[in-house]
């Protein structure tokens, strides 16, 4: 594939970011899977937040062969990726006040869980209310967002600040405003947008680093095994019905 050709430097633009968040966030993501460490092994629940397309990250590590068993994807009716219709439907609830605290108000979630809030732009109202709220009940928000939106843009919520400032920890994926790595002449846009690799490269990456901290304190995390090997079915049910109190996709 030849890398004057955009596909070729779209792989290129992914993979550089991959390497700055790698090398820049590489600390933040540590201390993530510390938290997730510590909230496993606390009995307490990981649950994970996106609206739009900032969903498909968090649901990526919810249900996974080869993720961790305890991650819960908390679902904003409308807000989950695009199957909304119209689809400016679900870009326009992002921007409802009260939407997060009354979604809050009837999930599982209390205190003492962990909370992942993915937003690119980190500005509208749901995703910041959410981590307010989420804060206020006592549990712990991770905030993975691009930070270059609190510079480049302004807040669209009643607090006027951005996720990053509502957060316990954040992680930056580094994504320009815009998200679009290319450009080309006789395109009238940028377009080719990377958040969603590098983001949910950064959810696995967190993931990964809270599985690996629990096996170093000797607790042995509860894993999903792919149902398409021998096996993994029966594994599963184990885990499943050993752990069925902290999951809530199967209900």
């Amino acid at each position: 594939m030849s890398e004057s050709k955009p596909a070729g430097r779209f792989f290129d633009a992914a993979i550089g970011l991959l390497r700055q968040v790698r090398d820049e966030e590489g600390e933040h993501i540590a201390a993530a899977g510390t938290l997730i460490a510590d909230t496993v092994a606390a009995g307490g629940r990981l649950f994970t937040f996106g609206a739009g397309h900032s969903s498909l990250p968090a649901q990526d590590v919810v249900y996974r062969a080869g993720g961790l068993a305890l991650m819960n994807l908390l679902p904003v009716p409308g807000a989950v990726g695009v199957d909304v219709v119209p689809a400016t439907l679900g870009s326009a609830l992002e921007r409802v006040d009260g939407l997060a605290t009354t979604v809050l108000d009837s999930s599982p979630l209390r205190a003492g869980d962990l909370l992942i809030v993915i937003s690119l732009s980190g500005r509208n109202a749901l995703p910041v209310e959410m981590a307010i709220s989420a804060r206020e009940r006592g549990i712990k928000v991770i905030g993975l967002t691009s930070v270059g939106y609190a510079t480049g843009t302004t807040s669209r919520n009643p607090s006027g600040g951005f996720l990053k400032d509502h957060c316990d920890l954040v992680v930056d994926n580094k994504i320009a405003v815009g998200d679009a790595e290319l450009t080309a002449d006789g395109v009238g846009a940028p377009f080719a947008p990377a958040s969603t690799v590098v983001t949910s490269a950064i959810m696995q990456s967190m993931v990964a680093a809270g599985i690996g901290e629990l096996a170093e304190r000797g607790i042995e995390p509860p894993m999903l095994r792919s149902g398409n090997v021998d096996g993994g079915h029966e594994w599963n049910r184990k885990v499943m019905a050993e752990y069925g109190d902290r999951i809530f996709y199967r209900r």
